[in-house]
């Protein structure tokens, strides 16, 4: 039995002919930058997460540049955030010409630890007394902005990490690319630091016909700034006041996004469900002491982007599943701070521990709204043939 990892066709098939006059009403407009269909999806996603401001970009990627920029994060400078994430989240601070300046995950929910934040800025940072700038010791490097991840469709403990920034009067950008949906403490993910950052790549949960970003913020002195930025530093046409990006989300994307965003409760919830029968079959069939189940953290709800259990023998484990044509993923093998490009910051194997034992020990299972019980349970059936329970 055949079970990929997602099947995208799966849910197309659902609403293809509303994506099709939807993208045919675009290609009869002619329009296809910046038009209706973006300036409607960027009010639905911020009513969507109760925010006044949302600035539709051309990628998640570009929507963690847009926001390190708008908030004044340059070259010399250093943004914290954590080694066990998708790389762009570090990739974007190093494209600026800053360092990022790595923290450790907690190992239940795979986010930024704020009890080890409150102690790298205490320990390895310090306040100038002539400017109150928050300096990096070991770089000099000033200190801009905290970047937590909400990983995997689970959201930091952001009232932890929003306190422990404020103490530093340091901004926070939520990158928030896989966790649109998710909620901590009654507040959407993305709504809560003075930006948000979501990525509409096809694999999301609300996924385009291709990349697409979206930033969300409280601030309208911040928005205008980024919609600014995304036209290269453009406030009227050909006057430009600051160098920007060509960052936009065009027409077609944006189209496509505002008839799957109706269905995203759904699928979310679908996706919940089928998170619930792994971690019941997990249990049931006593595969606890081999394989960990996902750890749903106290006031929040998990969109479950993906179901990531921890295993003993992972590779092991994922060859056997693909040989009974089942699909699985590593997500992320190499802890940012082990990968070549970031070997220059300086940071050795054993200085992110939880990080470094998440790139080795975690595995990706199919959680897809689509998915039937038939293909869960081979899944959960497989894994315990594996371990020897079956």
């Amino acid at each position: 039995m055949k079970v990929p990892l997602l099947d995208l066709q799966a849910q197309y098939r659902t609403i293809k002919d509303a994506v099709h006059a939807a993208v045919e009403e675009v290609l009869e407009s002619q329009r296809f930058i910046m038009g209706n269909q973006v300036a409607s999806l960027e009010k639905e996603i911020a009513a969507f997460c109760n925010v006044p401001f949302a600035i539709g970009v051309a990628s998640g990627t570009d929507a963690l540049l847009v926001s390190l920029k708008a908030l004044g994060v340059g070259a010399g400078d250093a943004v914290v955030t954590v080694p066990y994430t998708f790389f762009a989240t570090a990739g974007a601070v190093s494209n600026l010409g800053a360092r990022p300046l790595f923290v450790d995950i907690e190992p239940r929910g795979y986010a930024l630890d704020p009890e080890k934040l409150d102690s790298f800025l205490a320990k390895e940072c310090s306040v100038q007394q002539s400017d109150r700038k928050l300096i990096h010791k070991a770089s000099g490097s000033a200190v801009k902005a905290v970047l937590p991840v909400h990983l995997f469709g689970q959201c930091a403990d952001m009232e932890e990490i929003s306190g422990i920034a404020r103490r530093y009067g340091l901004p926070i950008i939520e990158d928030a690319c896989q966790a649109l949906g998710a909620v901590y403490k009654g507040k959407a993910a993305g709504s809560i630091g003075d930006f948000g950052c979501f990525s509409f790549f096809p694999s999301k949960n609300l996924g385009g016909a291709g990349d697409g970003g979206m930033i969300l913020t409280s601030s309208e002195k911040l928005a205008d700034r980024a919609r600014m930025l995304r036209i290269h530093g453009e406030r009227d046409r050909y006057y430009h006041s600051v160098v920007g990006f060509n960052s936009r989300l065009d027409e077609i994307q944006a189209a496509v996004l505002r008839v799957k965003l109706p269905h995203l409760p759904e699928w979310s919830e679908a996706r919940g469900r089928n998170a619930e029968f792994y971690t019941r079959g997990i249990e049931a069939a006593g595969l606890s002491d081999f394989a960990t189940a996902p750890t749903l953290l106290p006031d929040r709800t998990h969109i479950f982007h993906q179901y990531v259990i921890r295993c003993e023998r992972r590779d092991e484990l994922q060859g056997f599943l693909k040989d009974r044509e089942i699909d699985t993923k590593v997500y992320y093998p190499v802890s940012l701070h082990e990968q070549d490009c970031f070997l220059s910051l300086g940071y050795g194997r054993n200085d992110f521990p939880h990080s470094h034992a998440a790139s080795k020990e975690t595995l990706a299972l199919p959680v897809y709204p689509e998915l039937t019980p038939e293909q869960k349970q081979h899944v959960v059936d497989s894994i315990a043939a594996f371990y020897g329970n079956a």
